[in-house]
């Protein structure tokens, strides 16, 4: 015998990045000129686009900072 389907009454709401809003605050990485993820220090942002740039040498990797509205390129030697 089947169950029942349960709705709930309010859906969850989601978390959800857009990429069409400014980014304000914190730090951005941009894969391919396209961005992906917001970091709230440089350093946590630094080390996810080293780590990126290590597994996937072709990629076009820069961290952006929204409050100078720079971005910030990765030296080779980082």
């Amino acid at each position: 015998m089947k169950k029942p389907l349960t709705i709930p009454d309010e859906p969850q709401p989601r978390n959800i990045t857009r990429a069409d809003l400014v980014m304000t605050e914190g730090f951005g990485l941009e894969v391919d000129g396209r961005m992906k993820t917001v970091f709230p220090t440089l350093q946590a942002a630094q080390k996810r686009a080293r780590d990126l740039k290590a597994q996937f040498p072709m990629l076009q990797v820069k961290v952006y900072d929204a409050a100078e509205k720079k971005m910030l390129e990765l030296s080779p030697t980082e």
